[in-house]
């Protein structure tokens, strides 16, 4: 991060020349309704630029110092505006790859964001004033140390949270909260608003809307927490970086997917957060669990929600749904399957559980055969289930098979299909019991020999084409070319 040496910079549109490719492509539309977008959120807006932020590696790299004279509201909606794009920026960048980068995630989440103004603007005050808090990985260059600076960021992270707490409880004793007044409805018109994200072991995808049945866990993210994650993952991350950055990187997520899940946990009742924090992370230290309800992030107040149920999570879940069902997202939802009777067998298959999963794949496209319809395209979604994710390099010992669930929405997502396959419509129940009686390798394989499109097969290359065109044709903008490198050879 040095200085350009240049009075002026100017940016460049080149056209895109190359093939699009799923993995890779992240669409941003620019035009008039952008422009006066930015116009009102950058130019008519009133604040005042006294100076220009320095280029020292140590002010760059904080966002909270460097975009200091910019006002909350601004940043936070600038992001907010595109919030699946700003976290697709690292979904489909060079720091979301391999398992140790993923495995810092659930296999499937909802995010929701906060949006109260009051909030906003008080925390934006508490973040300038706790700046020094926030400094990031990227402070260290790309040969970053690993243990000094490691000791430095979690003691960082831990008096941040110490701080935000306190905060947390001065403002919610004035105010009714959480409550899902709290919770950005997308001003209405916006889908960007509640978002689904879903790990597929080394990869993952972020879509809009509420996929699937109620989750494990949920992420509530404001303005502080976006950036920071903006600023870990995509604007400080070095691919080139030593194993110190990318280590750093990696375990200071950890930090940060804890604050999202706090900051969902603090909308139950009072009694029941420490509870719901501790099933989220059973076998994980005291330590571990301090950062996300216990001695380092703590809010004493109780929720702005009167509950009426036994199960507090499930009903606070029905109420953020309510609270963003204007503008969901609901293309990826089985109920948008006209025929009763095909979503009735789509739901048993859905509901497929536990330890026989494990054999299935992570991401399954299926052509469905329906004469004299034309062929239908679903994904298969397996959701690995963990007692926790907290530990590095030792995910086995979190794996919770009879935990594990099934996803499956029409359409596609993720852009590497673990298998491809055909089947009539008469099949998917079949399917669905065969897959429920999966308990080793050779189970899988005379599943697969009924159901998968193989490489071998003198068809693969006609169902590819016939796959890759109907993926263009469900969403014509942000798809691309499907990547084959995770087919399975079972």
């Amino acid at each position: 991060m040095t200085t350009p040496g240049v009075e002026r910079v100017y940016y460049r549109l080149d056209r895109e020349r190359e093939t699009i490719v799923d993995k890779t492509h992240l669409p941003y539309a620019l035009g008039a309704k952008r422009m006066q977008r930015w116009r009102e959120l950058f130019i008519a807006a009133e604040y005042t630029v006294s100076e220009l932020p320095s280029y020292e590696l140590k002010v760059a790299s904080n966002p909270f110092v460097t975009f200091q004279a910019l006002p909350t509201s601004t940043r936070y909606q600038f992001m907010l505006d595109e919030a699946q794009f700003t976290i697709m920026n690292f979904i489909k960048g060079p720091v979301c790859r391999g398992q140790v980068a993923l495995n810092v995630i659930e296999d499937r989440f909802w995010v929701f964001f906060l949006a109260d103004a009051d909030l906003q603007d008080q925390a934006g005050e508490f973040l300038s004033r706790e700046s020094s808090l926030l400094a990031l990985p990227a402070a260290q260059g790309s040969d970053a140390g690993i243990i000094g600076p490691w000791r430095k960021y979690a003691k960082l992270q831990g008096e941040y949270l110490q701080a935000k707490s306190q905060f947390l409880d001065r403002y919610a004793a004035t105010n009714k909260g959480p409550n899902p007044e709290w919770i950005w409805n997308g001003d209405g018109n916006n889908p960007n608003a509640a978002l689904t994200i879903f790990r597929h072991f080394d990869n993952a995808s972020v879509v809009k809307g509420l996929v699937g049945g109620p989750p494990k866990t949920t992420w509530v993210i404001g303005y502080g927490l976006l950036e920071r994650i903006h600023y870990l993952l995509v604007a400080g991350y070095d691919v080139y970086g030593n194993v110190g950055h990318q280590l750093l990187s990696r375990m200071y997520m950890d930090f940060l997917r804890m604050e999202g899940e706090f900051n969902f946990l603090t909308f139950l009742p009072r009694d029941e957060r420490k509870k719901v924090s501790d099933y989220w992370y059973r076998g994980a230290s005291q330590e571990v669990k301090n950062h996300v309800y216990g001695k380092l992030a703590s809010f004493d107040g109780h929720s702005g929600i009167s509950y009426r149920s036994k199960d507090a999570q499930r009903e606070l879940y029905t109420l953020l749904q309510k609270r963003v069902a204007p503008v969901l997202n609901r293309e990826y939802e089985l109920a948008q399957v006209s025929d009763a009777a095909l979503r009735k067998d789509l739901a048993t298959l859905a509901s497929a559980r536990g330890a026989a999963l494990s054999w299935f794949p992570e991401m399954v496209s299926v052509r469905l055969e329906d004469p004299p319809r034309a062929p239908r395209y679903f994904t298969l979604l397996r959701n690995t289930g963990h007692l926790s994710v907290s530990s590095l390099l030792r995910e086995g010992r979190e794996l919770a098979p009879a935990e594990n669930t099934m996803t499956v929405v029409p359409g596609f997502i993720g852009a590497y299909p673990s298998a491809i396959y055909r089947l009539q419509r008469s099949e998917i129940k079949a399917l669905a019991a065969a897959i429920g009686s999966l308990s080793a390798e050779e189970d899988y394989r005379a599943l697969a020999d009924r159901y998968v499109v193989r490489r071998s097969n003198p068809q693969f290359w006609q169902a590819s084409d016939e796959l890759q065109e109907a993926h263009l044709q469900f969403s014509p903008i942000g798809s691309g070319l499907l990547d084959y490198n995770r087919l399975e050879n079972r």
